[in-house]
């Protein structure tokens, strides 16, 4: 199952703050890309979260409040129309590729639920944030999207808009099935592979940190964090 030679999506988020479970839309993308790795199209959105946007955000994504205050939609139509299209994708069975996955299916949970719509069960997901971390277990250094990009020969501009960082994600994804020939499997299983990878990835995480700190906790979850 070449996963990575068929018709794929892209997705990512940029958002308010760091905490997905706090951070709201302030942009999307999603990329439909096709057998050759080419993107044949994309939808976006620019929303008003209807607060202010941090600056630190702001300085991240480009986005300001005044921008999205006069050029952003409604946030609760915004919402909707994403979690309709993602969850399109997934009826349809195309895989949608988000690095750092659990993020951005995260705030797009907490989304829905803010709004009072239903929530998605975003399956199957392919995050190259996981495969990276689970085939190539010793390399030293940040593991972020634009070194992960970096390392596989992946061009990476306007980082940290949507669209450029869900079309990365999509390549890095491709780079690495076509790498590792476990990853070239139906992917509905490498979904459930990847809960127990990411699972198996915290635990290690967490051991390590509680060699300074014995209270340290990492979440096994993945790709949506219960809600506490």
């Amino acid at each position: 199952m070449n996963w990575h030679e068929q018709i794929r999506a892209g997705f990512d988020l940029e958002t308010t703050g760091r905490d997905p479970s706090k951070a709201l839309i302030v942009t999307a993308t999603i990329v439909m890309v096709d057998g050759a790795g080419l993107a044949r199209s994309s939808a976006e959105w620019l929303l008003d979260p209807g607060v202010p946007i941090p600056d630190e955000a702001a300085e991240v994504h480009g986005v300001t409040t005044a921008k999205a205050q006069a050029e952003g939609m409604p946030a609760a139509q915004g919402v909707a129309e994403i979690l309709e299209t993602l969850r399109d994708l997934f009826r349809a069975g195309i895989p949608v590729i988000a690095f750092n996955g659990v993020y951005d299916f995260t705030v797009m949970d907490r989304e829905a639920r803010r709004h009072g719509l239903q929530p998605l069960e975003p399956t199957p997901v392919i995050d190259p944030f996981v495969l990276d971390r689970q085939m190539d277990r010793f390399r030293k250094g940040k593991r972020t999207l634009s070194v992960v990009s970096e390392h596989y020969g992946v061009t990476l501009e306007n980082a940290h808009t949507s669209a450029a960082d869900a079309l990365a994600g999509v390549h890095v994804a491709d780079a690495l099935a076509r790498k590792y020939d476990a990853l070239r499997i139906d992917p509905a299983d490498l979904h459930e592979r990847q809960v127990t990878w990411k699972a198996e990835q915290a635990a290690s995480f967490e051991e390590y940190l509680r060699r300074k700190d014995p209270q340290a906790t990492v979440s096994r979850a993945w790709p949506v964090e219960p809600q506490a």
